[in-house]
């Protein structure tokens, strides 16, 4: 009976901070209650996100739990995504994950543009094939590799089924809970030659392995369109420990002609309520070191703020 009656709380609590109105009590109650029960006490479930798009979800996982609870993962990318993607671009996801973003751009380029899906691992793979699926997104691509500076065999580690998208292929001592190989290869092996000359974005989350991504993209970027942006999660104390450090990826970017901007980003569940009645917020420009992880976009505008 007092599960039942917890359970019950629980749904009634997320219907509450994802869909009322107002603001009341909904940051402590995602972030002293919900989060932590969703996560030890998983529900498997087919959910809606904010954008309409439906994902089948195990709420163990920090990605899924919190699109089960808010309706959206990484709000403010997703706000800016909305703002740049149009009908007919090309968007490329590289570390698809489960396939949020590559659905969402999929609902963004529309039946005229093009959604290239690259996730590493299998299991992700066939995740973003069931959202594809499930939302009839006919205009994504999915490709199951890793992207890298060259070609070559990887072993991606998972440390915790919790947080299953921290695969990385940075090393790890500690006890994994799975790893995998995958063969890789630079980027623009993977894409054709009319998705890299209508990429409006690509987006580049690869937990530590970016140095290499990067490198291997660097002679494709003067063949992007004018307006082409990348956006890539910069974690320097991963890339050390591959040999790979932020400030080549700075050079390289600088070099090809792109200026860095700061997209604003916050995990913690108690971030995620104010961040979904808020504007989007625009990425503003980052001149300095990066010396924590950080959500950077790298535009050929030159300006403060990223408009």
């Amino acid at each position: 009976m007092r599960n039942a009656m917890s359970e019950a709380l629980v749904t009634l609590g997320r219907r509450y901070v994802r869909d009322a109105p107002g603001s009341y009590g909904k940051t402590l109650l995602a972030a002293r209650y919900l989060n932590s029960h969703l996560r030890e006490h998983p529900r498997r479930r087919v959910v809606e996100s904010l954008f309409g798009a439906r994902f089948a979800v195990d709420t163990q996982d920090l990605i899924q739990r919190y699109i089960y609870l808010f309706g959206v993962w990484e709000p403010h990318m997703t706000r800016w995504l909305q703002s740049r993607l149009k009908p007919g671009d090309v968007f490329v996801d590289v570390g698809a994950n489960i396939g949020y973003v590559s659905v969402l751009g999929s609902r963004l380029v529309g039946s005229t543009g093009r959604v290239v899906s690259i996730e590493a691992s299998p299991v992700f793979h066939r995740g973003v094939l069931r959202h594809q699926r499930l939302n009839g997104c006919d205009n994504i691509r999915a490709v199951n590799a890793a992207v890298s500076d060259s070609r070559k065999t990887l072993t991606f580690v998972l440390a915790s089924s919790r947080n299953m998208g921290a695969n990385s292929i940075v090393p790890y001592e500690g006890p994994a809970e799975s790893t995998f190989e995958m063969e890789a290869c630079p980027l623009p092996e993977l894409l054709e030659p009319d998705e890299i000359a209508n990429a409006r974005v690509i987006k580049i989350d690869v937990e530590g392995a970016e140095g290499g991504v990067i490198r291997g993209l660097a002679p494709m970027l003067d063949k992007l369109r004018p307006d082409a942006e990348i956006t890539v999660e910069v974690t320097p104390d991963r890339m050390a420990r591959l040999g790979d450090s932020a400030d080549e990826l700075l050079r390289t970017m600088r070099d090809h002609g792109y200026h860095a901007y700061r997209l604003a980003n916050d995990y913690a569940p108690q971030s995620y309520p104010p961040a979904l009645r808020g504007a989007l917020v625009a990425p503003v420009r980052w001149r300095g070191p990066v010396l924590g992880e950080s959500d950077l976009v790298f535009s050929r505008i030159d300006a403060e703020v990223l408009a």
